[in-house]
């Protein structure tokens, strides 16, 4: 009888080693592999101990090191989950004959989901009007708010959206049923988009009274919206980033917010995470609407990336091409 594949699940808080362990189960019934789960692989000297007899590592954290193939020459794959701190050092992996493999992201619909509510909750200020009445308990304030407090609606409304990827176009999607003018400036993408297609950035801040960011962090994407670029925007204008912290300069949109140039915002990434305490931003709590980087940490999330990992182990056990594969 041949001997089950022995395979070390690797995982976190969020994409669990007993999602990873059940995936591979699944993918692999008709060989059930024998599965290690491992949530503290964060260190060379965890991941050796682990490994230890096995041909298989799925991994969202920990060093993949030349140190750590040569402790454990039996290791045959390296499936690497997106989001965590897991890095694996290909150029010793090739050398050895050690196949690597990383999953895509999973959480565009999370993320684009996410980007709408976190717009829709700075615009309708449905966290302010919640704290009156749930918080408080104050109806007669809560409906007293009058046009400021209900703030606006997406229908008729210009948004230009930054980037237009696998998120930003299904935002865009989303926000031309609503029935908003949708803008989107992306100079990277070509074909069909969903809104009307702005070649100047600076044309697009000025013409949108809601500015939601889906670019991709790159060379030259730092700071991509500062100060001379939040001044274009017409004042009272909403700004969301459920993106990537570096792309707003954070200082200027606490200065836009002081002067009126920002009405309010909607932010689940930041420049430096976890927030400092101290962070301007929170002085706009009347106006802000901050989470925890939260727009991708769904269950159904962390599920697809362990099957689609499951789904790699199995392809590399059956003998077939990985479909992700780095080296």
């Amino acid at each position: 009888m041949m001997d089950p594949l022995r395979v070390v699940a690797a995982g976190d808080d969020f994409l669990r080693p007993s999602l990873i362990a059940r995936a591979v189960g699944d993918a692999l019934r008709e060989h059930p592999p024998e599965v290690r789960e491992l949530t503290d692989g964060t260190t060379e000297e965890r991941l050796i101990e682990a490994l230890a007899g096995a041909r298989v590592l799925v991994t969202r954290e920990g060093p993949v090191t030349a140190r750590v193939l040569d402790a454990r020459p039996e290791l045959r794959l390296v499936v690497i989950c997106p989001g965590g701190s897991a890095e694996a050092d290909l150029d010793a992996a090739k050398a050895r004959g050690v196949t690597v493999c990383r999953i895509p992201r999973p959480e565009a619909a999370a993320t684009a989901e996410y980007a709408l509510g976190l717009m829709l909750a700075a615009l309708r200020r449905i966290p302010q009007t919640h704290e009156l009445l749930a918080g408080r308990g104050d109806w007669a304030g809560a409906v007293r708010t009058g046009y400021e407090g209900t703030g606006l609606e997406l229908e008729d409304l210009p948004v230009g959206l930054v980037g237009h990827g696998v998120i930003g176009g299904r935002v865009a999607r989303v926000l031309c049923a609503f029935g908003a003018q949708v803008m989107v400036h992306d100079p990277y993408v070509r074909g069909e988009i969903h809104g009307l297609r702005v070649a100047s950035l600076d044309e697009l801040l000025t013409r949108s009274r809601v500015l939601t960011l889906h670019a991709r962090l790159a060379p030259g994407t730092g700071g991509l919206i500062g100060a001379r670029e939040l001044a274009l925007l017409p004042p009272g204008a909403v700004v969301v980033n459920a993106a990537q912290g570096d792309l707003l300069d954070e200082d200027a949109l606490c200065d836009a917010l002081e002067s009126g140039r920002v009405s309010a915002a909607a932010l689940d990434t930041y420049a430096r995470e976890p927030v400092p305490d101290g962070s301007r931003l929170f002085g706009f709590a009347d106006r802000v609407v901050l989470t925890p980087h939260l727009a991708g940490s769904t269950r159904a999330v962390a599920e697809k990336a362990a099957r689609s990992a499951a789904e790699e182990v199995a392809r590399w056990a059956r003998g077939r091409s990985t479909a992700h594969c780095l080296v």
